[in-house]
């Protein structure tokens, strides 16, 4: 069987969907790999800063690496931006819903919302409001996003960072995604991980 035998979806039978099936779930084991070739076009995508967007995603995520962050927050400071390039009025919901089925909840909140915590910095400047994050105030995340935007985010234009480059945080993406999709041992919802870790820090700056 090469293709299923409908026109419709409503005319499928068992043997349409299970063979469907099938190829979905090998299709969705490539997932890692299309989004680290996603992240190469970042390079081409919104300039004027001093790094490409490639350049930022990388320092975020570099940044949090040599901070002790666990791969969750690794692999969401990586990819918080990913949506610049099919959705720059709304990257960080894009991103979010990437990484919602096999992230921390903390983590993809955080992704989802830093667009709203990073006007802090610049929002006054371009007719937008600075405190839109406030609108967030009673989430239990509120302060890991804060963390999260100071840290890595607003820090990470920096063209002397030494940042590690996209193929050392390839097998933590591939790992991330390797995961069974909305897992609740994953997921977690309202648990809380810090940002940092002083003694996995330590050992990353050895």
């Amino acid at each position: 069987m090469d293709q299923v035998k409908f026109t419709q979806m409503k005319d499928g039978d068992k043997e349409d969907y299970t063979f469907l099936d099938t190829l979905e779930r090998e299709y969705c084991k490539g997932t890692a790999d299309r989004l680290l070739e996603a992240m190469e076009r970042l390079d081409k995508s919104l300039s004027g800063y001093q790094v490409t967007r490639l350049g930022h995603s990388v320092q975020s995520a570099t940044r949090a690496w040599f901070d002790g962050a666990d791969i969750d927050w690794i692999v969401g400071a990586l990819l918080h931006d990913i949506g610049d390039i099919y959705a720059p009025h709304n990257h960080d919901e894009y991103a979010a819903s990437i990484l919602k089925p096999f992230l921390r909840e903390q983590v993809t909140w955080c992704v989802h919302t830093h667009g709203d915590f990073q006007l802090v910095y610049f929002g006054q400047h371009v007719g937008a409001n600075p405190e839109k994050r406030q609108a967030h105030r009673d989430s239990i995340y509120f302060d890991d996003c804060t963390e999260f935007c100071e840290r890595w985010d607003q820090s990470s234009f920096d063209p002397a960072y030494p940042s590690k480059p996209l193929s050392f945080f390839a097998d933590m993406v591939r790992e991330v995604f390797d995961r069974t999709p909305y897992d609740p041992a994953v997921v977690q919802p309202g648990v809380r991980v810090p940002l940092t870790d002083d003694a996995v820090a330590e050992t990353r700056r050895a």
